[in-house]
């Protein structure tokens, strides 16, 4: 890819910008989330977490801040920096930054499963076939009753209901996905099958160029 992936992220702080907007939606929705997770400790696995503004600011402020412990995956240093200083200033003394290929399953095996899986800007980046794989392997990545949060644009062709048809075929009950009125396509999944074994050395997708 040859996408500038820090310069990217300018556009949340545009207000009213699809990315902003985005935000918003993944933010609420975890929020709720962690109001209704189960009492005791947490996990939360990020894949492509870039600057951390989905999670990080939403574990700052949330009562349940303390019970998780979270690992953000991303490549490109200068926002996984962004995003190790936002948690330390946040005390967030749980969450890891990683930078990694997110793609890699190893990166998240002594986590999974965990009760929060963010899956944010990737199926936007990645081919139709890939994004089927890592829903399948957001089966192993999420627990049962654990949430998977998700993005994807609801431009033409519109993915969105196919991919809500891929999570369901996978054992995923739908608890929120935006419509295509928002312009902006937020998918959030409940895991209620049992966690499969997470493979060993797999990749689950590749970014491909958009133009």
């Amino acid at each position: 890819m040859t996408r500038d992936w820090y310069a990217w992220h300018d556009d949340y702080d545009r207000p009213g910008s699809a990315l902003a907007r985005r935000l918003a939606q993944v933010r609420r929705q975890l929020h709720d989330a962690l109001d209704q997770a189960p009492a005791g400790p947490l996990r939360a696995v990020s894949l492509c977490a870039g600057q951390g503004r989905d999670l990080i600011p939403v574990l700052a402020t949330h009562a349940r801040r303390d019970d998780v412990t979270a690992r953000l995956v991303e490549l490109d240093p200068r926002n996984a920096e962004i995003a190790a200083a936002a948690a330390r200033a946040a005390g967030l003394t749980g969450v890891q930054v990683v930078v990694d290929d997110a793609a890699r399953t190893d990166a998240y095996a002594d986590l999974a499963p965990a009760d929060l899986v963010l899956v944010c800007g990737v199926f936007g980046n990645i081919s139709d076939a890939d994004i089927r794989a890592t829903v399948r392997h957001c089966a192993a990545l999420c627990r049962t009753g654990g949430t998977v949060f998700w993005t994807r644009h609801r431009r033409t062709p519109d993915l969105v209901p196919t991919i809500c048809d891929w999570f369901v075929a996978e054992g995923f009950t739908s608890i929120a996905v935006t419509s295509p009125a928002d312009r902006v396509g937020v998918g959030v999944h409940r895991f209620l099958g049992a966690p499969r074994p997470l493979p060993v050395g797999e990749r689950m997708f590749e970014f491909v160029e958009r133009t």
